[in-house]
């Protein structure tokens, strides 16, 4: 049983890669890398003051199982003004982090046997943990259609078994930004089929060129018994290490989550709430606003790096901090007539003959994608961009 268990997943993509740039750095080499899911920053000062007081005062108990009431207030008011609707902290949930709210999520709102529509390119976590649930990942493909769903594809993979469709904007790994016309779309069907809508929105702050995010119950507010929203503080506030993400919801979903919690993590850790809690109460936007500053400007000297590459299409960066490369040309240039080569052989050669690290697409479910984070130092990101280039247009 344990065999067959442990067989239905692999490790995430980016842990994956990093082990591998952490064995190839152990053998005394210098690495570059671009894998990590995170920006590497200073600690927001509101964000170290309030875990400072929180120690000081000497908390150190058991928070409510879904966080403290203060902080979910907090979140309920954070959640209104991004949606332009009234939440209440019944409607919220705190957790370790956004995986949490979509493990909780899909445990609470999948049986064995449901599907649930997962447009791929996808975050590896979205299929494992609808796997972890019982469920069954449909994947529809959108590299056709700039990495954005087609309204059509997804009506022609909803049968009787459809529980749910995820929706990640901006995404992780594409940066695909959906516009409010597919939202709307995605919106229709959920109505019209009775499905859930699992809305990741992690890196909603970070869009550019004029791109906006839109939250899908502020287009269609119908759809809002039937959407479970999921975000962290992970990305906004670069505190991937701190674990505190939220998911909003009706009531009977957090009900639901609340109980399910109770018997995993208890709480989320009660100084994090708390330095969160601080932030929130206090912060201007100026910590946030520096680190999308720092984003777009690495995003501009990224691309235009990248734009020196022959034999890959220009990368769009929508949203997020990634850049996401269609390898289809690289690729058939090195097969040549012989074996079909994948991402993950031009992965291992940048990482053997150029010292930079990236993810494969394939852990993304497309074996001819690779992702690399801008999140990662600029003086190191532009480095390892421009050997990236060398060794691409030299082929592997």
């Amino acid at each position: 049983m344990l065999a067959h268990r442990t067989s239905l997943f692999k490790s995430s993509g980016t842990a994956a890669a990093r082990a591998a740039a952490k064995a190839a750095a152990d053998a005394g080499k210098e690495i570059i890398d671009l894998t990590a899911g995170e920006i590497w920053a200073d600690l927001a000062p509101t964000i170290r003051d309030g875990a400072i007081k929180a120690i000081e005062r000497g908390v150190n108990r058991y928070t409510d199982t879904v966080g403290l009431a203060e902080l979910r207030e907090a979140i309920a008011i954070k959640v209104a003004s991004e949606t332009g609707q009234s939440w209440s902290l019944e409607e919220i949930a705190v957790t370790a982090g956004a995986k949490q709210a979509l493990f909780n999520t899909a445990l609470v709102l999948f049986d064995p046997g449901d599907e649930v529509i997962i447009p791929a390119p996808y975050w590896t976590t979205f299929p494992a943990q609808v796997l972890v649930a019982g469920g069954m990942p449909i994947h529809i493909e959108t590299r056709q259609n700039g990495y954005l769903p087609r309204i059509e594809d997804i009506r022609n993979a909803i049968t009787s078994r459809t529980r749910a469709i995820v929706v990640n904007t901006p995404g992780n790994p594409t940066g695909v930004v959906y516009d409010e016309a597919t939202l709307i779309g995605i919106a229709g069907l959920a109505i019209e089929h009775d499905l859930w809508v699992i809305f990741d929105e992690c890196y909603g702050p970070f869009t550019y060129d004029g791109r906006a995010h839109h939250p899908i119950v502020s287009l269609v507010p119908e759809v809002r018994s039937r959407t479970v929203i999921i975000n962290a503080f992970s990305k906004s506030l670069a505190l991937t290490g701190w674990r505190i993400g939220y998911l909003a919801a009706p009531k009977e979903v957090i009900s639901a989550v609340k109980a399910l919690q109770s018997h995993s993590t208890s709480n989320p850790n009660v100084i994090a709430q708390y330095a969160v809690l601080h932030h929130l109460q206090i912060g201007d936007g100026s910590y946030e606003a520096e680190l999308k500053s720092r984003l777009i400007a690495s995003r501009e000297a990224g691309l235009e790096i990248l734009g020196d590459l022959k034999s890959v299409p220009f990368a769009t960066a929508m949203g997020g901090f990634y850049f996401y490369l269609d390898l289809h040309e690289v690729l058939a240039a090195a097969t040549n007539g012989g074996s079909p080569r994948t991402a993950d052989d031009v992965v291992t050669a940048l990482l053997s003959s150029a010292g930079v690290a990236a993810v494969s697409g394939s852990a993304f479910g497309d074996p001819f994608g690779m992702r690399l984070s801008y999140g990662a130092d600029r003086d190191k990101l532009e480095l390892g961009l421009r050997e990236l280039v060398v060794t691409l247009n030299k082929g592997v």
